[in-house]
């Protein structure tokens, strides 16, 4: 028996890749403690090595190039990215030793840039007017110029991307539920996420309602999803596949944050808590019609990565209504 063989049967621990995927499944229980029947549960992907949900499509797009030679000694792995992909895959090029180019908006939070950089990621700064669209239009541009130096990963149009939520997420939805969820909800962004969970979602139960979320215009603050209408549309993306889809202002994503930091004891990312404000409706309108609900969503991401975004410290519209009401019964009692 070789050194190397004893050595690996005596190894402690986990590897990186074994920490993705397997994520808990979190209760929202104050969310709908007022509405009999109905429950809404969130994957906790912050809980994945790289602290996104984007670690289960990043790592399933390495290890099939690597399995099929694209990503050889020296070869340069790029993709574009609005952030947490982009993390996941710096993160997966320093432990398995391979260099990572990125395209990436410049207008991603502070965070996001401290986090790459410290994993040694190469970034190319994309116009933040541009959005992910120009990140994508950059990659190809550098691919198609440089195609010896670059493996273009293209998570928008990788198959392995909705894999490894048809493998990965959708069958630990289904064991974590007992076969019980009734409704999906996730957002829209590259549609991996969505498009792979809720096809096998239906194989296991056609019955279940599978409904997608995106911005309600091109213009707003759910970083990491797209305004289908308007974006370049990612070619593993089925407009046909979605039960219905929810429109979501950014303010209500900002509220729904704060909520959730406040009663809930969760700081989630924006993304994260539109897809919880979207399960809401879907809760609301079960409990209306009588109807017992299992709403399971993706919780993308934690706050991390957001925390100097000013909408943590500015009143929302309903905290600024109840200061007013509240400044005019002061005022009142003091006449």
């Amino acid at each position: 028996m070789t050194s190397s063989l004893q050595n690996s049967e005596k190894a402690i621990g986990t590897s990186l890749l074994d920490r993705v995927g397997n994520t808990p499944l979190v209760r929202l229980e104050r969310l709908t403690e007022h509405l009999s029947g109905v429950q809404i549960l969130g994957k906790a992907e912050w809980a994945n090595p790289g602290g996104s949900v984007k670690d289960r499509a990043a790592s399933a797009i390495v290890a099939d190039a690597q399995r099929r030679g694209q990503l050889p000694p020296g070869k340069i792995l790029l993709d574009a990215t609005s952030g947490n992909t982009g993390i996941a895959y710096a993160m997966l090029g320093a432990a398995l030793g391979f260099p990572v180019t990125l395209c990436m908006p410049s207008n991603v939070s502070p965070e996001r840039k401290h986090i790459l950089n410290a994993y040694g990621a190469n970034i190319v700064w994309t116009s933040p007017a541009d959005g992910s669209d120009g990140a994508i239009r950059m990659a190809r541009k550098l691919a198609a110029e440089q195609p010896d130096r670059y493996f273009y990963a293209n998570q928008y149009g990788n198959d392995n991307n909705w894999k490894a939520h048809y493998y990965g997420t959708a069958n630990e939805i289904w064991k974590q539920t007992g076969g019980r969820i009734t409704h999906f909800v996730a957002g829209l962004g590259t549609s991996g996420t969505f498009m792979g969970t809720t096809r096998r979602l239906r194989e296991l139960n056609p019955k279940i309602q599978c409904i997608s979320m995106q911005p309600d215009s091109p213009f707003n603050g759910l970083e990491g999803l797209k305004h289908m209408a308007t974006a370049i549309v990612p070619p593993i993306y089925d407009e046909h596949l979605a039960d219905r889809n929810i429109d979501m202002p950014t303010e209500r994503a900002y509220t729904m944050c704060k909520r959730l930091g406040r009663t809930q004891g969760l700081l989630v990312g924006i993304s994260a808590a539109a897809a919880v404000a979207a399960s809401l409706d879907i809760a609301e309108e079960e409990a209306k019609a009588g109807r017992e609900a299992v709403i399971v969503t993706i919780l993308c991401d934690s706050a991390d990565k957001y925390l100097s975004e000013r909408f943590w410290s500015e009143p929302t519209e309903e905290e600024a209504a109840k200061d007013a009401v509240d400044s005019e019964q002061f005022a009142g009692q003091r006449a």
